[in-house]
């Protein structure tokens, strides 16, 4: 969206670094930014792909139709294009679709934006509630209600309670304080708060804001509620000010290019699936962040961590043409869920399919080892159960039954590869809650010693013992068989998988992603990723908004009366809204 003479630039740059000039002036001279954003065609933002997956599947038929004929030509005298002139935005236009739907477009001399759509009344009312603007302090391209409007259109809500709480005369009834009064306007503004919104921040109290935020760009709303809660929110980057705000990181969230026809019809056959167009800017760091050896993203249900392996796994095979990539996780059936989105992801590059392989941790492990040592006769779990019962038979007093021997078992004594008495002597059980003598140990080892022997004569080996056989032999390797691995669900990695791992990776730059949540831990126990040659200080970070969870949802969860002691003051902001932090086990470290 179109260009500025040189001269020109930079006379609008030294005057809004001149401190002189407050942010409620430098936002008048940035808004013409929106209309001269470098030259590109097409324009698609999220709220588009959300409205039109709301239509019926005719109607999304219709608007597709009438957006390839957009892409393909703009100017065509036979689009009925019809500029808003009750909008506050002036580049607000609605294309007619049909006899009733209507789409929204913010339109210039050289670029479209495809906004929003829906039928006529309420298309042309979301385009009179909003203006696309261009923050005076981060530099972001979003879109801003109209706060005037918002007023008009506002009614009371009023929420039944099944028992009423007991409360003082409202003559008595202290005013609950506003929570961000104190907070310095330009912090608030760092925050993506929009200028026009400022009072209406200052003013709300614990039991306004959950409507507030739901008129404020994402990045504001994440901020003023982790701010509410007791956090402290990232301040947006801020960009040069000659900068395109739609390469702004809050603004691709929300906003991305459209090349051609093809990229379009991409984003039309899956508009479920915004991971694949929207990222938000704490995961684009994650995906392309360069690190110096074994990293990890975590995080609750519904941050985004699958996405984010995804999109790691994609860059990697981008930046790195002659490296072969592994994206793999626990299960073949999450495997095969893994490779159907990276086909969605790489579908306009599906050569880096050709060096990105899909598959799960196990099928890797026996593939690897039928060729470097042979086929597998893996020992299955009746085969170790059988042999438990017949063994610890011939142990007399022994009091421990076959739910504990067979876990015993499965988490220490093959989990760990153990060989001798000394190493199960000397193993740490985490996680294992009864705890055991020498003498009980003693008498356990002789039942699983004798199960060992019994595998190892008749050539049965468990997934533990191939992931260990196969770690040694990829630490004598001059050329592992991957030079990147992305580990998604990696909390239930097992120790052998682990060490495996990091045989093939070692301290290498980028060689190791790990993502998962270490609270959905399913299948394994807690141990020391440390002490396996996965060392991730330093390099794990934490994913925290939460994309599963609506605004409706929580607002209407009880109060989870999460409090600032600090500050001597009780908040109601309900539990987890928009901060999904999950701290890692320090045993896990």
């Amino acid at each position: 969206m179109l260009g500025a003479t040189r001269s020109s630039r930079r006379r609008e740059q030294s005057h809004l670094l001149d401190p002189a000039v407050g942010p409620r002036a430098a936002h008048h001279l940035l808004q013409h930014r929106v209309g001269r954003a470098r030259k590109s065609f097409h324009h698609l933002a999220d709220t588009f792909t959300d409205s039109l997956a709301r239509l019926t599947g005719e109607e999304q038929k219709q608007v597709k139709t009438t957006a390839f004929d957009l892409q393909m030509n703009p100017a065509n005298p036979g689009m009925s294009l019809h500029k808003r002139d009750r909008a506050k935005d002036p580049r607000f236009w609605s294309v007619r679709v049909g006899s009733d739907i209507r789409v929204i477009v913010h339109k210039s001399a050289s670029s479209l934006l495809l906004c929003f759509v829906d039928h006529h009344d309420k298309a042309y009312a979301w385009a009179e509630r909003r203006k696309l603007e261009v923050h005076p302090t981060t530099g972001a391209a979003q879109f801003v209600e109209v706060r005037e409007r918002v007023e008009e259109i506002r009614v009371p809500r009023y929420v039944e309670e099944l028992v009423p709480p007991v409360q003082a005369p409202a003559s008595v009834r202290a005013p609950k304080p506003p929570l961000f009064a104190q907070t310095p306007e330009q912090l608030l503004l760092g925050f993506g708060v929009p200028l026009e919104w400022l009072d209406e921040v200052r003013k709300a109290d614990e039991d306004s804001l959950l409507d507030l935020v739901d008129h404020l760009p994402a990045e504001a709303s994440e901020a003023l509620l982790e701010l509410a809660t007791g956090g402290t929110p990232k301040v947006a980057p801020v960009v040069q000010p000659d900068a395109d705000p739609f390469e702004h990181p809050d603004a691709l969230r929300r906003f991305r290019v459209v090349a051609n026809v093809e990229e379009l019809e991409r984003a039309f056959d899956f508009p479920w699936e915004k991971w694949i167009t929207f990222l938000h800017p704490d995961q684009r760091q994650f995906v392309e962040r360069d690190t110096n050896g074994p990293a990890r993203v975590s995080g609750s249900a519904g941050t985004g961590k699958t996405m984010v392996a995804l999109h790691r796994a994609a860059h990697l095979a981008r930046v790195n043409p002659d490296a072969r990539v592994l994206l793999t996780t626990f299960s073949e059936g999450l495997a095969t869920a893994l490779r159907s989105k990276l086909r969605l992801l790489i579908s306009s590059e599906p050569r880096l399919g050709e060096r990105i392989e899909v598959a799960a941790m196990d099928a890797i492990g026996l593939r690897l080892h039928e060729v470097s040592f042979g086929k597998v006769r893996l020992a299955t779990a009746s085969d170790v159960r059988a042999r438990l019962a017949r063994h610890a038979a011939k142990v007399s007093g022994s009091r421990f039954n076959e739910a504990f021997l067979f876990g015993e078992w499965q988490q220490v004594v093959d989990a760990w590869q153990l060989q001798t008495w000394e190493d199960y002597r000397d193993v740490k059980r985490l996680g294992r809650k009864t705890r055991l003598s020498d003498a009980q140990r003693q008498s356990l080892w002789s039942v699983f010693d004798a199960i060992r022997q019994e595998l190892q004569a008749e050539g049965l080996m468990s997934m533990a013992g191939v992931f260990t056989r196969l770690a040694g032999e990829m630490a004598k390797r001059k050329h592992p068989p991957f030079e990147h691995v992305v580990l998604d669900e990696a909390q239930d990695v097992t120790v052998a998988q682990l060490k495996f791992l990091a045989a093939v990776g070692g301290a290498r730059p980028n060689a190791l992603f790990f993502a998962g949540d270490l609270g959905q831990r399913i299948f394994q126990m807690a141990f020391s990723w440390k002490s396996l040659g996965a060392d991730v200080r330093g390099r794990s970070r934490t994913l925290t908004v939460n994309y599963r969870t609506s605004h409706q949802i929580r607002a209407g969860r009880p109060a989870a009366g999460r409090g600032d002691r600090r500050r001597g003051r009780q908040y109601r902001i309900p539990q987890g809204y928009g901060v999904g932090v999950q701290r890692p086990r320090a045993d896990c470290e």
